[in-house]
Parts: structure tokens; C-alpha cells; sequence
């Protein structure tokens, strides 16, 4: 890092606690569903307030509206909070919420590619494919809910490291 780049705590903090996630699924697969949808809930929140923070900051950084950002964080927040207080809704659409939200949050990142371009193309290319990945697991939750039900501790564990990593890059090449 040089003495012009500063660290976007939000996005270390935010990418620290995806990469926490993703371990804990991955250390206890057959847990509860009821703990994953709280702990998805209280993240949809968290990922929420920090799309609608980032909106600003990327409207001010390149002065291009960011409406992707603040309608999918507004989502993201009322989804959280749904999922909080109706836990056996939550984990009967479980696969389809994770479908949805990592479809949703892949394209979002996606629409703002070029934006990656400034920081190198090693950072486009990271972005590129992590949210192509994304996108394919999104995809495959919403082709077989029944499979993806079973499976769900493995992929979502596996997305939320490689957000939790797309978060803490993103945090320092700030």
C-alpha cells in the first residue's frame, strides 16, 4: 500500500465476518438451518447499510448514479429484517433467498466492472470471475432447490469466502 491508498474499514470488517460465516458452515454442515438464516438475515442487513454507504462513495468517486446500490441495499436490509422475525419462512425459502441474493449482489458488482479496470486489471479480472462464480451458484439454488437444500452449508459457505474476499481486497486497494 502506498501513503495515497487508505483501508475502507467497513469493507475489511464486512469481509472479516463473511470469511467467519463461511468457516463456521464449513466446520458444522449439518447444523441448524434456523442458525444459518439468522446469521444470513443479520448479514443481509449488514451488506444492506454498506451497499447504501458504498452508493454514495461511488457516486462521489465517479459521479455516476449508483441506483443498482441503493435499490439492492434497500432489499437486502428489508429482507434481513423479514428473515429475523419469521425464521420458519426463512428456511423453507432458504434456497431461493441465497439464490436470489447472490444472483442480485453478482450482477451488481458486475454493472460497475469497469469501475474495477482503474485499480488493474488483476482486480478486474478477481472481480470478473468472482462474480461469475456467483452468479453460477445463484443459478444452480435456483435449479434444484431439493439438491441445493441439501448441499446449501457447502455453498454458501464457499460464496461467502469468496466474498468475504472480494470484500477485504476491495477494502484495500481503497
Amino acid at each position: 500500500m502506498n501513503a495515497n491508498k487508505s483501508v475502507n474499514w467497513g469493507g475489511l470488517i464486512l469481509g472479516i465476518l463473511f470469511i467467519l460465516i463461511s468457516l463456521l458452515s464449513f466446520n458444522n454442515p449439518g447444523g441448524s438451518l434456523s442458525a444459518i438464516v439468522i446469521l444470513f438475515a443479520i448479514l443481509a442487513i449488514i451488506n444492506g447499510i454498506f451497499s447504501i454507504v458504498v452508493r454514495n462513495q461511488i457516486k462521489n468517486m465517479i459521479g455516476m448514479r449508483a441506483t443498482a446500490f441503493l435499490v439492492l441495499g434497500i432489499i437486502e436490509l428489508l429482507l434481513g429484517v423479514v428473515l429475523l422475525f419469521n425464521l420458519s419462512g426463512g428456511i423453507i425459502a432458504l434456497s431461493y433467498v441465497f439464490a436470489f441474493w447472490f444472483i442480485a449482489d453478482s450482477i451488481r458488482n458486475l454493472f460497475f466492472l469497469d469501475h474495477a479496470r482503474t485499480f488493474g486489471n488483476g482486480h478486474y479480472w478477481f472481480t470478473l470471475i468472482i462474480n461469475i462464480i456467483g452468479l453460477v451458484l445463484g443459478i444452480m439454488l435456483f435449479i434444484d432447490p431439493i439438491v441445493s437444500a441439501l448441499t446449501i452449508s457447502f455453498l454458501v459457505g464457499f460464496y461467502f469466502m469468496l466474498t468475504g474476499i472480494f470484500y477485504i481486497v476491495n477494502s484495500l486497494d481503497h
